[in-house]
């Protein structure tokens, strides 16, 4: 198997880790604001207007907006526990996955 460890993997590239840790956590929190922001200025917009079928389009609009916001927020944590299912992944989790777990979900806490 060449000498590949996992354990090993996670440990020398951290740093890396945490910055992409560091990207994910900006965009999880600031992609749904903004999807919704744009959502409630569409809305808006066609309260203004005082039109029924923009405001019933607008508001179709937000509610989709928001579920693809909220969609966005969840995706890693239904990624993880999706892995968590698997048995084998299992196995790697406890071989030294932690460490690029760690990383790319809670990049305050890693090394």
């Amino acid at each position: 198997m060449l000498g590949f460890s996992l354990g090993d993997f996670c440990t020398q590239t951290s740093q890396i880790l945490g910055f992409v840790g560091w990207i994910l956590t900006i965009v999880k929190i600031s992609m749904p604001l903004v999807i919704i922001g744009y959502g409630i200025m569409d809305l808006g917009k066609a309260v203004v207007a005082s039109k029924d079928d923009e405001i019933k389009t607008a508001t179709k609009r937000l509610l989709w907006r928001a579920v693809a916001g909220v969609a966005i927020f969840l995706m890693p944590s239904l990624i993880l526990w999706l892995f968590g299912t698997i048995s084998d992944f299992n196995e790697a989790y406890n071989e030294g996955f932690q460490p690029c777990e760690t990383c790319l979900l809670y990049p305050w806490d890693c090394d």
